[in-house]
């Protein structure tokens, strides 16, 4: 196990060398303290099966106090640097590693550190992002982009592993892939698996003949060509050569991962054949589908026949779809492969070829069609396991977007719902209320989320209810004074904080709650609108920098904040605090501090969903469609606690089969003139005519209003204000309180359990 005593010996001595005056100093201190540690477990050869878990993202996080925490001395740390004078919270300045854009990226991070708090062996692969995820912020309302540059604070918690490079060869140049190590700690176990992220470099960093002969222009363009693979999470891809790029950086992800594989498995003295014995590689999504052809290109090269590589492959990988959106469903074209990696193409050639003759490719059932390589069919057909991300999510797989592969492979098909590592998201992110679950049912829920059911006794506890009241007040406060100093914007702690965090795009709704907002402060303005008790709504999402229609919504509901928070008649009542750079530790101090959490996606659209089981178990309520996780949510909490409207997936299925928006504005007319103000002068997108595509996107084509905004407005109006009016009342507290209570199924810890139990075999 981890040896406190030596660890705070080593961060004594490093202590006394540095200029303590300096938060890097004191960073680098307590990583290389912990690292000297954590290598004494992490060196140990491990044995036995693994998963390899392919992901374009990774969103970690800061990752000093998750670590400290994990490693069981972040009390000791804080101690050992008080007696210096030093705050360990100072090092809330360190940047976040943001090398992932939501969801997708932070349910892996959550899986690996579940899989290394109970022993389950996975190392995850990704892409060592230069610039992660864009930094955010606002400029009269208008979401900038500007280069997140997470590494000027170094990276102490990964190590090169310069030996271990590979080279990844395109069509016109190659590059070297380098990898970088991080451990990722188990909690309180002494188990470290790994995550590998790949760098990408120029094969020749200086060509010193090519740049004394007077062409340093080709030299540094050489240099950038190949460094750009790695230099931000998900390129804009609007154009052709984001396409180029971006097809690049999934097959660089895959390449370089397998080849290292491949040349462990030959360290071992292990033969290619027994590749399934010894791994199996989760897909996460269809960002590394390519994966399964440079799996067959790499097994032939080893003098194996396409249909004997076909079939290992087969048995080796697994497939998990998180969306139903088709322009998630990656496809490439035959013109992009061929130009970029034509060695891929040949091998996706074969694969259609080869299930045509198994009779396979009918329909909806094809692997290449009309010059175009569907990634997520290829990786149906493939995978020997394939899974949604909630239980609805997974019918909707079956019954439409994968229905005729369904019919080909039923057995296939499986769920495992996501979930939360409740390390993170609750015993670090809210220590009172986390030691507050202890002192009343003792430990081991930590590690056992499904015990925190033994609070249900506690729930009609007056003093227990106080104390949760108190702990969510103090969250409150400390949030307050964070936004307080990042957006200028003070909050009372009294207000109802009403919060939707989470990416920035149309079928997620914020224009919805934008209306709402806008609806309330007309309402409170007219008199109409009674007995409202103040609320602050919250939004941070970031917009994709080529998302038109997501930035129009951005700057639309900055406008709305601009008026509500000039307006001194309504002060007392309503507050709108769009957050800046809304990220993991940003994430960290609201989901604790929330009274309300907006899951408002149409239903039918999102797969599952994290932000909502993270909000629940810090005792927040859900208002929410019947969507995702929301569905399991309210399964395991009970709908009457928590507040749900609109249309049903089947209804909202319906529905658009004869659905006339403007019909829907002619009898609201409060709504009518929520929605009007987008064009009436009421607000200014400074002549961008941003807002007027956003009210286009309502009302005129033909899929106007295709998220059904104003379809349901009336229902969710209706339920954010019974919400409201509840809020502060013994039933409300009862709420808040069964959700905590009955969260115990959306850990992590359950998920990659049951990966590894009905998935992976290990």
């Amino acid at each position: 196990m981890f040896d406190k005593d030596s660890f705070l010996r080593r961060l004594d001595e490093l202590i006394n060398t540095q200029d303590v005056s300096d938060v890097k100093a004191v960073y680098n201190a307590v990583s290389q303290a912990a690292m000297a540690e954590i290598y004494r477990h992490w060196k140990t050869p491990q044995r036995g099966k693994r998963c390899g878990y392919f992901s374009a993202e990774f969103l970690i996080g800061r990752a000093v106090f998750s670590n400290l925490m994990n490693l069981g001395i972040l009390q000791e740390t804080k101690s050992a640097l008080a007696e210096k004078g030093l705050d360990l919270y100072a090092l809330e300045e360190i940047e976040d590693a943001a090398l992932g854009n939501g969801g997708l990226g932070r349910l892996a991070a959550c899986f690996l550190e579940c899989a290394a708090t109970h022993a389950i062996p996975m190392d995850g692969y990704g892409l060592r992002y230069r610039y992660g995820l864009f930094k955010q912020s606002f400029e009269n309302g208008f979401q900038k982009e500007t280069a997140d540059d997470w590494l000027a604070f170094g990276d102490p918690w990964s190590i090169r592993k310069e030996a271990e490079r590979v080279k990844v060869d395109f069509a016109d140049f190659s590059v070297y892939a380098v990898p970088y190590d991080t451990p990722v700690i188990g909690y309180k176990n002494g188990v470290v698996n790994t995550l590998r992220l790949w760098q990408s470099e120029p094969i020749e960093k200086f060509n010193f003949a090519l740049f004394d002969g007077g062409q340093g222009e080709q030299v540094a363009k050489e240099v950038f060509q190949a460094e750009s693979i790695t230099a931000v999470l998900y390129p804009n891809d609007n154009g052709d050569e984001g396409k180029t790029l971006r097809l690049r950086q999934e097959y660089f992800l895959v390449s370089a991962s397998l080849q290292s594989i491949f040349k462990r498995q030959k360290n071992r003295g292990r033969d290619e054949s027994k590749l399934c014995e010894d791994y199996v590689f989760q897909l996460n999504d269809t960002h590394p589908v390519l994966a399964i052809p440079e799996c067959i290109r790499l097994l032939e090269a080893e003098g194996y026949t396409f249909e004997t590589a076909l079939a290992i492959c087969k048995k080796t990988f697994c497939f998990t779809n998180h969306t139903v959106l088709a322009e998630a469903l990656e496809k490439w074209s035959g013109t992009r492969l061929r130009a970029v990696i034509p060695q891929i193409w040949t091998i996706l050639e074969k694969i259609q070829a080869y299930a045509e003759k198994e009779g396979i490719c009918k329909v909806d059932t094809y692997i290449v069609k009309d010059d175009t390589a569907y990634m997520a069919n290829l990786a149906v057909y493939t995978a020997k396991k394939v899974n949604g991300v909630a239980q609805m999510h997974t019918e909707i797989l079956k019954a439409d977007t994968f229905r005729a592969w369904y019919t080909l492979f039923p057995e296939k098909f499986i769920n495992v719902t996501n979930g939360i590592t409740p390390r993170r998201w609750f015993l670090l992110n809210n220590p009172l209320m986390a030691a507050e679950i202890t002192r009343r049912i003792g430990d081991g829920w930590e590690t056992d989320l499904p015990q925190i059911a033994k609070i249900k006794p506690y729930i009609y506890d007056e003093k227990f209810r106080a104390r949760f009241t108190e702990i969510k007040r103090s969250n409150k406060r400390r949030l307050a004074a964070y936004i307080e100093r990042r957006e200028g914007i003070r909050l009372p702690e009294h207000f109802i904080f009403d919060t939707q965090v989470k990416r920035l795009h149309e079928y997620k709704r914020q224009l919805l709650n934008a209306l709402s907002v806008l609806y309330i402060y007309n309402g409170l303005k007219s008199g109409e609108l009674k007995d409202f008790k103040p609320t602050a709504f919250l939004f941070g999402a970031k917009s994709a920098p080529g998302y038109y229609l997501a930035k129009a919504v951005i700057k639309f509901i900055n406008e709305i904040a601009r008026k509500i928070n000039a307006d001194s008649e309504v002060a007392a009542l309503l507050k709108v605090v769009f957050v800046q750079n809304y990220n993991v530790s940003y994430a960290e101090k609201i989901v604790c501090a929330s009274d309300i959490s907006e899951q408002i996606s149409m239903a039918g659209m999102e797969a599952s969903g994290t932000g909502n089981m993270k909000f629940m178990l810090n005792g927040t309520v859900t208002l929410g469609t019947l969507d995702g996780a929301n569905v399991e949510i309210c399964e395991e909490a009970g709908q009457e606690n928590n507040y749900i409207f609109g249309a049903t997936a089947r209804e909202a299925e319906l529905v658009k089969r004869a659905y006339d928006p403007s019909k829907v504005l002619e009898k609201n007319p409060a709504l009518k003139k929520a929605v009007d103000s987008l064009v009436d002068g009421t607000f200014t997108d400074d002549g961008t005519g941003m807002l007027k595509a956003v009210h286009e996107s309502l009302l005129c084509g033909a899929e106007a209003d295709r998220y059904l905004v104003l379809y349901d407005f009336d229902s969710y109006v209706k339920a954010k204000l019974s919400a409201n009016r509840e809020y502060g009342t013994e039933a409300f507290t009862t709420k808040c309180l069964e959700n905590m209570a009955n969260a115990g199924k959306f850990s992590a810890d359950r998920s990659v359990k049951e990966y590894a139990k009905l998935i992976w075999e290990l």
